[in-house]
């Protein structure tokens, strides 16, 4: 799987895990203690994941850039 494929999919599992809460909090009403916080903690970890592929297609992205020659000029190797 691609890193962008990973971000992805992190993405819908976070999209996921709000639209369970949501339909949590319209069926009952609320939503107990223990249940809001493991459900925070589980987005909380996604995030961070999220946020690790993220700065991780940021510096494949920024290495490609700095060895890329530039149209028209040649390489020095």
């Amino acid at each position: 799987m691609s890193n962008v494929e990973h971000l992805e999919d992190l993405i819908a599992q976070l999209e996921r895990a709000a639209e369970q809460l949501l339909a949590d909090l319209r069926s009952v009403g609320e939503l107990s203690p223990d249940g809001a916080a493991t459900m925070v903690e589980d987005c909380a970890a996604l995030a961070t994941r999220a946020a690790a592929e993220l700065e991780q297609l940021a510096l494949d992205l920024r290495s490609v850039e700095a060895n890329a020659v530039a149209p028209g000029q040649d390489s020095l190797l």
